[in-house]
């Protein structure tokens, strides 16, 4: 074998053409070592940059707080659930699509006569896309740019309304008082977060374009009366418990060994969940979870505005749940969870995985139990029984459940104290709360 051959095995020496010997495996190395480096320093440049953007509001929280003290507290929390609200349904895109039934609305004033081209003949399927999804790029260039205006504006207020000017006080109002994010993983549930959004225009660009030039395959109906009135009231409880029931299903689904180590584990990156951790999934998830919220429309017929404010119902919780601040259901709200539910989902992991209806993780036992031991290597919902767990997972287990706040349970009382001996000694500690 010739002295200067390049193959060998990884490690082996070769002389270079000018004398000399080089390592195989230390070049590869440093070349790896080279090109990590490399996208270090690009992920950190793209961080910073979401950080500028987003977090804008705490450069100017002196004059923010000035103005917001001038208003009424009412007007300040109506001001801050209409951005939440609105954030909601631009987070993932839908805004266009209930932009485009609007217009339709007011351009046929609902006329029951209005009927979508369906029975249109087209001679091949590039003539079909070509005619269903006319102008769909600009139509996703500007679903794109308004969302993200909307998410970095809105978004940096929401934070600095929620997390900057209280931050100084959060066992008044936190879910896990003594646990932040990072300043790396704020950032990073925005980049992800800012991802999704791209395909949650993709998605709501191809109905919108579709919609608007006379296709038919969703059952979206633009006059209240075409279906009957009995319909229009019964259709919105439910289309919502479906979804729900769906959604509860979905997400359970992603809780299974590899569906969750591949791609919901991304989601749980953020143990101590922000409103913006809401968008920050992987996105085949995504897009798996934007069909199953669809589903409905191509099940039965629905009002475009009862979807409409279905939708926002469902986005405006989504980031409530996520916001981990204790915020508890209204009188009017018996079937919704306090925001607690989900946020211990994110503390514990494979635990209370329903959304809106609680209802559903007493009925396949998921809901979380006070004798259960949670962790993220115990999947399927069950938990480890108390008396199965060793002494260290216990005191883990005492521990993880001293960061929550009692202020974010029902009444203001914590319900998971636990008053088991370790070692000899009872652990757990006396009820905790506020009369």
């Amino acid at each position: 074998m010739p002295p200067n051959n390049k193959k060998g095995p990884t490690g082996s020496k070769y002389q270079k053409p000018g004398g000399g010997s080089v390592n195989i495996s230390e070049k590869s190395s440093r070349k790896t070592l080279q090109h990590s480096d490399e996208n270090v320093k690009q992920e950190s440049q793209i961080l910073n940059l979401v950080s500028y953007l987003f977090f804008w509001s705490e450069k100017y929280d002196d004059n923010l707080q000035k103005v917001w003290n001038k208003l009424p507290t009412v007007v300040g929390s109506v001001v801050a659930s209409i951005a939440v609200f609105i954030f909601g349904i631009t987070a993932r895109g839908e805004w266009m699509i209930f932009a485009v039934y609007l217009y339709k609305y007011i351009q046929t004033s609902g006329s029951p006569t209005y009927k979508e081209e369906s029975e249109q003949l087209f001679e091949s399927t590039t003539d079909w896309l070509n005619v269903r999804f006319e102008g769909y790029w600009t139509t996703w260039v500007w679903s794109t740019s308004i969302s993200y205006l909307v998410y970095f504006g809105l978004g940096g207020f929401l934070h600095w309304y929620y997390y900057v000017r209280q931050r100084d006080r959060p066992e008044d109002w936190k879910c896990q008082p003594q646990k932040w994010l990072s300043p790396e993983l704020e950032r990073h549930e925005i980049m992800i977060g800012s991802l999704s959004l791209v395909f949650g225009s993709a998605i709501s660009a191809a109905i919108s374009t579709y919609v608007v030039n006379g296709g038919k395959a969703i059952w979206l109906y633009l006059n209240p009366s075409e279906y009957g009135y009995i319909w229009l009231v019964l259709q919105v409880p439910l289309v919502f418990i479906y979804q729900d029931y769906m959604t509860y299903w979905h997400h359970r689904i992603y809780h299974t060994p590899f569906l969750y180590k591949n791609f919901h584990k991304l989601h749980h990156t953020y143990k101590q969940p922000t409103a913006f951790s809401v968008t920050a999934i992987h996105p085949v998830e995504f897009v798996h979870m934007q069909c199953v919220l669809l589903s409905a429309l191509f099940v039965v017929p629905v009002f475009w505005l009862n979807y409409a404010v279905m939708m926002g119902y469902v986005y405006y919780h989504g980031i409530i749940d996520h916001s981990g601040i204790n915020f508890k259901r209204k009188w009017w709200q018996p079937w919704q969870p306090d925001c607690i539910f989900h946020d211990n989902h994110h503390q514990y992991f494979h635990v209370n995985f329903g959304f809106n209806i609680e209802y559903w993780d007493h009925l396949h036992g998921t809901y979380r139990k006070n004798d259960r031991i949670y962790r993220e290597d115990i999947y399927y919902g069950q938990g480890k029984a108390m008396s199965e767990a060793s002494i260290d997972e216990i005191k883990s287990e005492i521990e993880e459940r001293k960061s929550e706040n009692p202020l974010a349970y029902p009444e203001n009382k914590y319900g998971y104290d636990l008053d088991v001996k370790v070692g000899g000694t009872t652990a757990g500690g006396k009820k905790r709360g506020k009369k």
